[in-house]
């Protein structure tokens, strides 16, 4: 068995309900698929249980956007990444210099077998959102299907599901939490640990048992993590109002 988790943003509340769930199957293996850090008042703590906890680790934009510079973000974003930045150059400079070094040497994909783990597509690890509604987009599915073998599990986008390789989608709902992997090739989208956007306010996450994915959600004190967002003025109060909406 193991866990496989996305799309932390710094939102520490988050991160711990998910991985005392995660304790209670006594599951040993974790997988991160990136964005840790990002829009969340915890950076520093969420890089520090990651490291700790998550066997296996991969680069999202966000986490580079904090190694370098952000690309293409919004600017309520961008100031987001910034914070972040200045988060983690204060403080200890010895544990600093650990979460960058984390950072700066976690891979964009991992391949095992005939599973792919990636942040956002086959295609375009790094950046690449795929949608529920590209499934229309054939061209688009195409070239993403054609650099799968069979499974591949990424995040990116907040919104937990899977696409089929004769473009469907179908949310967790609708497959009872839980899909029996087979000969047809999917992509697994995980969710976010740290800021859902399905109008689901839990954390989402999938635990693999063999040839079996289940989608779990998990509630958590997001009111909390909103009273440290709300201070911070660089951190728009919309990062904090979002969670409440899981949008």
């Amino acid at each position: 068995m193991r866990a496989i988790i996305s799309d932390i943003h710094g939102n520490l509340e988050a991160l711990e309900a998910v991985l005392a769930d995660i304790r209670k199957q006594e599951i040993a293996q974790i997988y991160c698929l990136g964005d840790i850090i990002g829009y969340g008042p915890n950076p520093r703590e969420c890089i520090d249980l990651v490291r700790h906890h998550c066997q296996v680790t991969i680069l999202g934009n966000h986490d580079q956007a904090a190694l370098f510079d952000p690309e293409g973000f919004n600017a309520g974003a961008e100031r987001a990444i910034f914070w972040t930045r200045q988060m983690l150059e204060s403080g200890d400079s010895a544990s600093n210099e650990r979460r960058w070094e984390f950072l700066g040497d976690l891979p964009r994909m991992r391949r095992e077998d005939k599973f792919l783990f990636v942040h956002g597509s086959a295609r375009n690890p790094l950046n690449e959102y795929v949608f529920p509604e590209d499934v229309y987009n054939q061209r688009k599915m195409e070239r993403i299907f054609g650099l799968v073998d069979r499974y591949c599990f990424q995040g990116h986008t907040h919104i937990p599901g899977v696409f089929t390789e004769d473009y469907n989608f179908q949310p967790p709902e609708e497959l009872g939490f839980k899909l029996e992997l087979g000969e047809q090739k999917v992509l697994i989208n995980v969710g976010s640990v740290g800021q859902p956007r399905d109008g689901d306010c839990r954390s989402s996450y999938v635990v693999v048992d063999g040839s079996t994915v289940y989608f779990r959600r998990v509630d958590y004190d997001f009111e909390k993590t909103i009273a440290k967002i709300y201070p911070i003025p660089e951190l728009d109060n919309f990062l904090g109002d979002r969670l409440r909406d899981g949008r």
